[in-house]
């Protein structure tokens, strides 16, 4: 194992030290026509798995700033998981819920009995949580100081030539150690206990290895050296918000409304993403978005962003982002649908981009949830050959809780990928150390296992085995592997596992 960054060993170094006081996503590659040799690679938009790729184009465009081409099109780390976001962590500490432990009442759960240590193959004792002391004048403004850290390690079976893991993410490095995440958060809740006005923020700042997976154009494009480094900065929010009776609206840089996992680590059942989280939605967009409740059950959102990861947008175009949640009475049901739609310009051609996500959840009984995710994305002719690309895919969960230290978790996912135009790496962006694939017109496939550990109430360790295989065509991209695991295969196994400490 090892620290590919003197500044990650600082960090670590520093972290270690504080804890005495007591968590893309990844469209970056670019893609050239059939034949065409392919173009220098630009900074892709923005955030966490490995995933969004950028539309082709025929000459780079370059940055007056940095000397390379910001990238219209990639994902960050951050849409919100189930009901939750970085505010409920800055509140109380996270619970087994948030973390996907279960989901309902885990103290109520199968062999788990509150208030006392459980003995048996599953032991439970849990310990209180602690938190960052926090300074008066944050208190006197009602603004919470807190974060985690995220660090973990991969095996892959094929032990890959090119050392990665090919487009899982953000777990991309085959047996190198990597803190993804040492997250820093400044929150103050817009708390106006249901009627009159309030208003809050929050700001994120992260550093690790999920930061080569979160470059917005604009942003983080303008502080990332693009010297091949491992370790790299990431803002994934700052957003002013505004709360009015049943009325919240947010402004600023924030975490999309699509899918089911989250960019930030504590929130997911897994320390490895989804295919459906890492390419086929916008994580994290610039803009501003609203979600009224109608009632106890029905609520809906509406805003405007400047385009998938893009701080700065290339063509001005506003993209609409929309949705609706539904949550029975018994809170054991939900549904959600979200949509975005505009145009993305990367930076030469002006399509639009549709994309919706469905997630459905529900409580079969006390310990065992269930969740699906659908996701359908069409952009029009990508390649100016007036085809249009589309994808597709079904997710499936399930999470049971077996107490309120430990949870055991299934994910089962297939995505199809019609035209090679979703499934790209951050590799294809000079300067980003991390997987290059792209071009591939087919399925792929994961299936998922794995156990989370809760040992106190700060520590999360989850290991996991996963299983991913491929049901295409080779790349049609001269130049790149032409499968997506290890070059030559088209199937992988991995074996991985990550520790989160939350303060």
């Amino acid at each position: 194992m090892k620290i590919t960054s003197p500044a990650g060993i600082a960090l670590l170094a520093v972290f270690v030290s504080a804890t005495a006081w007591g968590q893309s996503t990844f469209r970056f590659s670019s893609a050239v026509r059939p034949g065409e040799e392919p173009a220098t690679a630009a900074v892709a938009e923005t955030p966490v798995p490995p995933a969004e790729v950028a539309r082709p184009f025929s000459s780079p465009a370059t940055s007056a700033d940095n000397g390379i081409v910001s990238p219209s099109d990639a994902p960050p780390p951050m849409p919100p998981s189930p009901d939750v976001r970085i505010s409920d962590l800055a509140e109380d500490p996270p619970s087994e819920g948030d973390i996907g432990i279960g989901g309902y009442d885990a103290c109520n759960a199968v062999g788990c009995s509150c208030g006392r240590c459980d003995r048996g193959w599953f032991s439970c004792c849990p310990k209180d949580p602690w938190k960052l002391p926090q300074p008066g004048f944050l208190q006197r403004h009602k603004t919470v100081l807190g974060g985690w850290l995220q660090q973990g390690i991969t095996f892959n079976a094929n032990n890959p030539a090119d050392g990665f893991n090919g487009p899982v993410a953000t777990n991309d490095l085959d047996g190198e150690y990597q803190m993804n995440q040492m997250w820093l958060y400044l929150h103050r809740p817009a708390d106006n206990g249901g009627s009159g006005f309030a208003w809050g923020g929050h700001i994120d700042i992260m550093y690790g290895t999920d930061g080569r997976f979160g470059i917005n154009k604009g942003l983080e494009d303008r502080i990332y050296g693009f010297n091949n480094e491992t370790y790299g900065i990431v803002i994934p929010q700052f957003y002013l918000e505004l709360a009015y009776n049943d009325l919240s609206v947010i402004l600023g840089h924030f975490a999309g409304i699509l899918d089911y996992e989250a960019v930030p680590g504590p929130f997911n059942p897994f320390y490895s993403h989804s295919y459906s989280y890492g390419y086929t939605v916008p994580q994290l967009v610039t803009g501003a978005l609203a979600d009224y409740k109608l009632n106890d059950n029905w609520s809906v959102q509406a805003g405007a962003h400047r385009g998938w990861m893009q701080f700065e947008d290339f063509n001005d175009a506003w993209d609409v982002m929309a949705g609706v949640k539904w949550k029975s009475c018994d809170k054991k049901t939900e549904l959600r649908y979200a949509l975005s739609s505009g145009k993305q310009s990367f930076p030469f051609d002006d399509n639009n981009r549709f994309v919706s996500s469905i997630v459905f959840q529900h409580q079969i009984s006390e310990p065992l949830r269930y969740v699906a995710v659908q996701n359908l994305g069409v952009e029009r002719d990508p390649l100016g050959d007036g085809a249009d690309a589309q994808w597709y895919g079904l997710n499936q969960y399930l999470l049971y809780t077996i107490n309120k230290c430990w949870a055991a978790n299934v994910r089962v996912e297939w995505m199809r990928d019609d035209d090679g135009m979703r499934i790209g790496g951050p590799g294809n962006i000079e300067g980003i150390r991390a997987w290059d694939g792209f071009g591939y017109s087919g399925n792929f496939y994961n299936v998922t296992a794995g156990l989370n550990w809760r040992p106190t109430g700060n520590w999360l360790i989850r290991p996991e085995i996963r299983w991913d295989w491929y049901d295409g065509a080779e790349s049609w991209i001269p130049g790149k592997p032409a499968l997506p695991f290890g070059g030559d295969r088209d199937h992988q196994t991995t074996f991985a596992v990550d520790a989160i400490l939350t303060f």
